[in-house]
């Protein structure tokens, strides 16, 4: 089911994603001289960037779905207007360094240098080298994501066929305005050699980074000393130089007229200058904002070599990818921890907002993160009628890491939801067991009751033998309040009531709602489950 957002509506949302969708109409109205239309090439072009030397993770997720949001919002204020998203891999780039995740280390070090789709493919897969290697994980990995997008590479798409060459020209012409625009940020030593062109050896193949000797703009060619001693002179079209990064970054939205690309923080002066490199070729800067970085549990900058903070496919493990996606969606440009224990308050988030997203009126949907996430649309097998957090703790109580008998209970709790029914929610029991597997049950730490506490966890089991199951999960919580109340636990005290249950019954120091517990657990294993605990039995157990 899609519900209608008029433009008229879409205008008014204040949301980032429209904010960025507004930008990127600024700047065809700045191109049109005040009227906004279809760009010469017939399509808006949104694009994300990818380095092929390793594989894809989380920032690449976050870089595309975030991008696809603002590309959705974009047609929603200009459904008239053609747009496209181009995920482009550079993938001439020289390799520099051996990844430390992949295999035959020893191999790979010796083809430092040589273009990525050059260097020999160390996986056991059909591709021709490691670049062509990681770009089919690149697309399938954006494929099963359902991302709409076309794919570019540098090397077989621009460099190769010449898609590239008439820029290039251009920033031959404009060589020494280019190279000037970035040497104050360079060493002395790097700046000695700089320039925006990178060679590619005609005797070793290999990308070099080396003076260059001299430029001829009229014959569109460039001399340097190569590899041998030999001075060459050598084209600078048909692939046989690479751009510089951030001349290439200039390049790409030169030649491909891109409309709006993000980038990280990190990457916020090196896009400044790329952004000068392209107002010296003479075309107007893409629209685009600098996101936030991740940092891990200890406020920390996430760091692949560190391995500190946690990776795509571990929340991917854990957890749906749509609660990834919602956690891409929150405030971009404010830095996010990114840590196991973000994860289930992120899927239950999620849920709440898509359950709520059918009911809204077209300008509510457009606050409503599942909205961006589902590109507009209500999804239909999205409904869970019990939060992660709580399928956490009945797995927890239930003591099993069987789906069946999970679902034994969930079915006592909600009759009609089965996995055939529910299947979210069936998704939802997997993710949990393996995430109570790996993280809750290694934490579980059971503690013995104090007098107080004993007095009270015996009178709620006595409440809760006098209740039948399938009780609305409010009655059972009036039962909870109850027992502490009437064995000391005073209105300000409730909350060491409440810790004291899942300390002495579930190993932990904070859990759901108890009434809903015990309304999905059951009253009667409930009551099992306090007597085990004044027995000292779950702790003897743990």
């Amino acid at each position: 089911m899609t519900t209608e957002i008029t433009p008229d509506i879409a205008i008014k949302n204040r949301t980032w994603a429209f904010e960025e969708a507004k930008a990127v109409v600024k700047r065809l109205r700045a191109i049109g001289r005040g009227q906004v239309q279809t760009p010469e090439k017939g399509y808006v072009l949104f694009e994300t960037g990818y380095g092929p030397s390793g594989l894809p993770h989380i920032g690449t997720f976050g870089e595309v779905c975030r991008t696809t949001m603002v590309m959705h919002a974009f047609q929603c204020l200009h459904p008239e207007i053609p747009t496209k998203l181009i995920c482009f891999s550079d993938d001439l780039d020289g390799f520099r360094k051996v990844p430390t995740n992949v295999p035959q280390q020893e191999m790979l070090a010796n083809y430092i240098g040589l273009p990525l789709t050059k260097v020999p493919n160390p996986f056991d897969s059909e591709y021709e080298s490691f670049g062509h290697h990681n770009n089919a994980q690149l697309r399938e990995f954006l494929d099963a994501f359902g991302f709409e997008y076309e794919f570019m590479s540098s090397t077989d798409d621009c460099y190769h066929t010449g898609r590239f060459d008439e820029t290039l020209l251009l920033m031959l012409k404009h060589h020494e305005e280019i190279k000037n625009a970035v040497l104050p940020i360079l060493g002395e030593e790097r700046a000695a050699t700089y320039s925006p062109f990178l060679p590619v050896s005609p005797s070793s193949g290999k990308v070099l980074q080396v003076p260059i000797l001299n430029t001829d703009p009229v014959a569109g060619t460039i001399t340097f000393e190569d590899e041998d001693g030999s001075v060459i002179t050598q084209d600078v079209t048909g692939g046989k130089v690479k751009a510089q990064w951030r001349a290439d970054w200039a390049l790409r939205w030169h030649a491909l007229d891109v409309d709006y690309e993000m980038s990280g923080k990190d990457l916020r002066t090196s896009a400044d200058i790329s952004k000068q490199i392209l107002k010296i070729l003479g075309r107007p800067n893409p629209a685009g904002f600098h996101y936030e970085l991740f940092l891990d549990e200890k406020g920390e900058k996430i760091s692949k070599s560190k391995g500190n903070g946690l990776s795509m496919e571990e929340w991917l493990t854990y957890a749906p990818h749509e609660s990834l996606a919602y956690y891409m969606f929150q405030r971009p440009t404010s830095a996010k921890k990114l840590y196991f224990d973000v994860i289930p308050k992120a899927v239950d988030e999620y849920i709440t907002f898509v359950e709520k997203l059918p009911g809204q009126d077209a300008a509510k949907q457009l606050d409503n993160p599942a909205w961006y996430i589902h590109n507009g649309e209500v999804p239909p097998s999205q409904h869970s009628p019990i939060s992660f957090g709580l399928l956490l703790n009945l797995v927890n109580a239930a003591n099993t890491d069987d789906a069946e008998t999970l679902w034994g209970f969930i079915r006592q709790y909600a009759p009609d939801a089965t996995p055939q029914s529910a299947p979210f929610l069936d998704r939802l029991v997997g993710y949990a067991i393996q995430y109570y597997k790996d993280f809750v049950l290694p934490e579980k730490s059971y503690r013995a009751a104090d007098d107080r506490e004993r007095a009270a966890l015996s009178a709620l089991a006595d409440k809760l033998e006098t209740l039948d199951t399938g009780l609305d999960a409010e009655e059972y919580m009036t039962a909870v309040f109850d027992a502490g109340k009437e064995n000391g636990y005073e209105k300000d005290e409730l909350r060491d009531w409440f810790q004291a249950l899942y300390q002495v019954l579930l190993g932990q120091n904070q859990g759901p709602r108890f009434g809903s517990f015990i309304a999905l657990y059951g009253p009667k294993e409930t009551v099992s489950l306090i007597r085990s605990a004044l027995n000292n039995e779950l702790a003897k157990s743990a």
